[in-house]
């Protein structure tokens, strides 16, 4: 989630001057907010009083307030996410029940045991340990090519299981490491400690700051779990359109997007950032390093153990349905058995439930995790996803995403599947270089959904496309939260990540209609 980020200042002159117009701009834009939200809510009552039912006029002028609450940030989004559903129970749009009941949507534990089964990771360094174990593997330091290719593939399968904002800041420490050792330098530091002005000028520090960043998103479109749009878009999808779509069937389109999108960002920034031979690259200080590191962790505690077999549990539960279902056909009594009795939510309570009851010191009577450490989940993008879900629900029952949807149908002149499609994923893009990708998900999904409707054909592609579409945005410091934490380090400009982020913008367009077109029709979406 892009969430509100202040931006540590840089020790360069050049970019602690952008940093501070990023934070002046923050502030501006947040001001602006307030005033637009309360005048939004009003023009757009009054242009749609008697043109809409009463439910809907009121909805509409909802939805334009919590629009630019969520574009410019003025308050918290899961903060505006609730305020929405509020409004709409104050002014009549539905009752309590029906606006709250997106909030307890099975989608929504889901994610709350994914969150616990991430904290416990974190917690007991299994993350970490698996990173070390596979950045140490012999010959991935002999170049910067290999470092760079494998450190964005631990980051990416890092992120399927993670949130990219854990999975950036995990890395973080790794990647500044890296670079002290490819300078031949061992002393401690964090953030530009230790690491000189040379290197820090160098195109491969700012490729490595980047690949952290951008290989965190990558890896987030793979699972359900991986990042909330996909979750947001599963939800609605389901909700909206009756298609229940299981965890085995996102990863089967969500894994092959990855490693082609990982592939040709690996491509793009050997290209942009790789440079000619860089005096200094020394492979056994870079060994030594990440030896040390490793050694750091010790052996494996039972802390790590127990959450290993809690996370094996969820994957094998979430995945099972999927496998079973090709073995034996969707009619097989245990593939029915499995989708109706073990949903991915009660799957990763299950799993949530084994951290509790696996215990790490039997005499002291502590167990893998505590209530209190589960509890330090983010359950703000929790309640912004069951806010979006509430809130796209009633533009359905109002009718508001239908006169949305034929509006822009007739304003834009696409009517072609694949034309939709394009043009979901493209206007997802552009939206979340500005706001949150829940938020843009949220936005976009409804009313690509009903524009698909009003055109005649199958909004699922259209859906899936402005899905995946808001995971992308990796122009700005404030497009992703792997963005800002990364920019923060003073490794990168803005001019730098600015071109990668475009290029790497069109190329994921790309990659997503191209692989939306050719997967959707072999899983029988289109």
């Amino acid at each position: 989630m892009n969430d509100t980020h202040s931006f540590p200042k840089a020790k360069q002159t050049g970019v602690e001057t952008v940093s501070r117009a990023e934070e002046r701009f923050d502030r501006l834009r947040r001001r602006i907010g307030l005033y637009l939200a309360p005048t939004a809510f009003g023009v757009v009552f009054w242009l749609t009083h008697g043109k809409l039912s009463s439910g809907g006029n009121c909805l509409s002028a909802i939805l334009a307030a919590v629009l630019a609450l969520w574009m410019t940030e003025a308050i918290p989004l899961p903060v505006t996410a609730m305020l929405g559903a509020c409004l709409c129970i104050l002014l009549g749009v539905a009752d309590a029940r029906v606006v709250f009941a997106p909030f307890a949507d099975p989608i929504i534990f889901l994610f709350i045991g994914g969150f616990i089964i991430a904290r416990a990771m974190t917690l007991h360094h299994l993350d970490r340990r698996f990173a070390l174990a596979i950045l140490s593997l012999r010959g991935v330091g002999g170049s910067r090519a290999r470092i760079l290719g494998a450190f964005g593939l631990v980051t990416a399968v890092v992120s399927m299981w993670i949130s990219n904002s854990a999975a950036t800041a995990m890395m973080m420490p790794i990647a500044l490491g890296i670079l002290r050792a490819i300078q031949g330098m061992s002393r401690p530091g964090d953030g530009q400690s230790g690491i000189s002005r040379e290197l820090m000028e160098t195109p491969f520090a700012a490729g490595l700051m980047l690949m952290t960043a951008f290989a965190a998103s990558v890896g987030g479109i793979s699972t359900p779990i991986g990042t909330p749009p996909n979750l947001i878009g599963i939800g609605l999808i389901n909700r909206l359109l009756g298609v229940d779509i299981n965890f085995f069937q996102w990863m089967s389109l969500g894994v092959p997007l990855c490693v082609a999108m990982y592939g040709v960002l690996f491509t793009l920034l050997c290209l942009l950032h790789n440079g000619k031979a860089q005096k200094g690259l020394n492979a056994p200080q870079i060994a030594q390093y990440l030896n040390a590191e490793r050694g750091a962790l010790g052996e494996w505690t039972k802390g790590q153990i127990n959450t290993l077999i809690a996370f094996g549990t969820a994957v094998l539960l979430w995945i099972a349905p999927g496998i079973l279902s090709i073995a034996f056909g969707k009619e097989h009594p245990c593939v029915i058995f499995a989708d109706k009795n073990l949903p991915e939510g009660m799957a990763a309570l299950i799993a949530v439930g084994i951290l509790f009851l696996l215990p790490v010191d039997r005499k002291q009577g502590t167990f893998t995790i505590t209530w209190h450490e589960a509890m330090q989940i983010d359950w703000g993008t929790i309640i912004l996803m069951g806010g979006g879900m509430s809130l796209g629900g009633l533009m359905f029952s109002t009718g508001v995403a239908e006169v949305i949807g034929k509006n822009a149908a007739s304003m834009m002149g696409v009517q072609s599947l694949w034309g939709l499609t394009a043009l979901s994923i493209a206007i997802a893009i552009v939206l979340s270089e500005m706001t949150s990708n829940v938020a843009s998900a949220n936005m976009i999904i409804p009313v690509v959904i009903t524009l698909a409707g009003s055109a005649g054909v199958n909004p699922l592609p259209p859906a899936l496309g402005a899905c995946l579409g808001a995971s992308f945005g990796f122009m700005l410091p404030v497009s992703t939260p792997p963005n800002a934490i990364v920019y923060g380090s003073g490794l990168i400009s803005i001019p730098r990540m600015v071109r990668a982020g475009f290029l790497f913008d069109v190329c994921g367009f790309i990659i997503i209609w191209l692989g939306l077109r050719l997967f959707c029709p072999l899983m029988g979406w289109q």
